[in-house]
């Protein structure tokens, strides 16, 4: 089974609930040359994870981003994520584009984005909406699951492994799929849309291939509407995909 396919360790149900936990036991931060960004090192019980902060001070509305099977904190789509992150803190929102310390490992990386919800929570954060793409789609939906914090979840390009349980996930669900996705065929979002429970919505885009580069600026406006929707200028979740 290949990363892409299916990602590499166990599924939550074959590992003991003790050996699911991480606990942040530092965290250190510094400017980068990103005007407003921090690059974060949070030290857990499991190891370093870094990523990059977009503070929206005195707002408590979050969006987490993460990558692929191979990792990465700027997105498809034309670095979607970091055009996003830095765009959102005026519609009140803080971002933190997570990079995974083991990419590729399913459960760990579910667990760096569960420390990553701790983090928000911990700065102030109420409500979040977690991203992920490829294998970070199959991330987000059972750290959506796992996750009070979260109560939107968006999977763009998902794979199915690690989506067993989306019916649990009973948050809202938005999956955007490429029709000429190559990698992941638009067949896994579909069946995980299947599976969902309402509120559900499957947005696929014809001609776009796996990182949806094709209609780049349509996938920023999907994204940035779900999110400001959800959780922008302090709103709660509308409860709509």
């Amino acid at each position: 089974m290949t990363s892409e396919d299916g990602g590499g360790g166990e599924e939550f149900g074959d590992i003991p609930k003790g050996d699911l936990v991480v606990t942040i036991q530092r965290v250190q931060a510094q400017p980068t040359e990103i005007p407003g960004c921090f690059e974060l090192k949070l030290d857990t019980t499991r190891g370093e994870i870094t990523g990059f902060l977009h503070p929206c001070e005195g707002r408590t509305g979050c969006v987490i981003f993460v990558g692929g099977a191979a990792g990465g904190v700027d997105g498809p789509a034309d670095a979607v994520y970091l055009r996003l992150a830095q765009a959102l803190v005026a519609q009140g929102v803080t971002s933190l584009r997570l990079q995974y310390r083991e990419p590729g490992e399913f459960t760990e990386c579910v667990l760096d984005a569960l420390a990553g919800c701790s983090f928000l929570k911990g700065i102030g954060g109420e409500a979040a909406v977690l991203v992920g793409h490829s294998f970070g789609g199959a991330v987000a939906i059972k750290a959506g699951e796992l996750s009070p914090l979260i109560n939107f979840v968006v999977a763009m390009s998902s794979q199915r492994f690690g989506t067993q349980d989306v019916e649990r996930l009973q948050k809202p669900l938005l999956l955007v799929h490429g029709e000429a996705d190559d990698v992941l065929l638009p067949a896994a979002s579909e069946d995980i849309f299947g599976r969902a429970q309402e509120p559900k919505r499957l947005i696929l885009l014809p001609g776009n291939g796996h990182g949806l580069r094709e209609s780049a600026g349509d996938v920023y406006r999907i994204l940035e509407q779900a999110i400001t929707d959800a959780v922008g200028n302090g709103s709660p979740a509308t409860g709509s995909a």
